[in-house]
């Protein structure tokens, strides 16, 4: 799914389309701030994300021109600051569907997504299931399959699992895995990374008597290989 993010700050922005592209999703930053400008005329968005404040007149006006122009059911969620809850009334009354109070989870991001697009999209099943050979990630349920046989992962195995597929053959530093799985978190120590690396390791089967290598990549990060005979 194509999704659109709207008047959101460079770091929350970078965090926000990293987490997206984790989920299979394809993400785009809004430039103008008019409802019918030129972007939204050449693409068409699945669902809206925009950063919200009540007290912006101009903000208020394009939610519901916004609104009015992609019809009732192309989902719009908002993220507002904790505390404004005339925000979040005011933003619905404007024509959102959804809200999500700062600061933003990236599990709890990925859920009202998943949640809004399923409603909005009842046949949608694009972002469920990303295949890489016999390693199978349902985003959804957060579930892993390995030649038919389900993994046991917790939430942070399975996001670093997808991250390293979806880069295989390309060094990862570990301040881009740290903020890609980690997020938000704060004081997540180099260690935890090096055990999370193992355990995955272990329980994807990254090892060269399946047809993988998980290495580390000295002073930077690791790197995933598919090792072909």
């Amino acid at each position: 799914m194509h999704l659109a993010l709207f008047d959101i700050q460079d770091q929350q922005r970078n965090l926000l389309m990293n987490a997206l592209s984790e989920a299979g999703h394809e993400s785009s930053f809004l430039t103008s701030h008019e409802p019918d400008s030129q972007e939204l005329r050449e693409q068409r968005f699945a669902m809206f994300i925009m950063h919200w404040e009540s007290t912006n007149n101009k903000k208020i006006a394009y939610l519901h021109a916004l609104r009015k122009q992609c019809g009732p059911n192309v989902p719009i969620l908002l993220l507002v600051d904790a505390g404004a809850e005339s925000d979040i009334l005011s933003g619905l009354a404007a024509g959102a569907n959804d809200f999500l109070v700062k600061p933003i989870r990236k599990e709890a991001l990925l859920t009202r997504i998943h949640v809004s697009l399923e409603r909005a999209y009842p046949a949608w099943q694009a972002a469920d299931k990303i295949a890489f050979g016999q390693h199978i990630f349902e985003i959804r349920k957060a579930k892993l399959t390995v030649n038919d046989q389900a993994i046991a992962l917790t939430q942070k195995e399975f996001d670093l699992g997808l991250l390293l597929f979806k880069n295989i053959g390309r060094p990862l530093s570990r301040a881009y895995i740290l903020e890609s799985v980690w997020a938000t978190e704060s004081e997540v120590s180099s260690r935890t990374i090096d055990t999370h690396i193992s355990r995955v390791r272990n329980k994807l089967q990254l090892q060269p008597e399946y047809g993988f290598r998980l290495a580390p990549v000295y002073g930077y990060g690791y790197k995933l290989e598919k090792i072909t005979n």
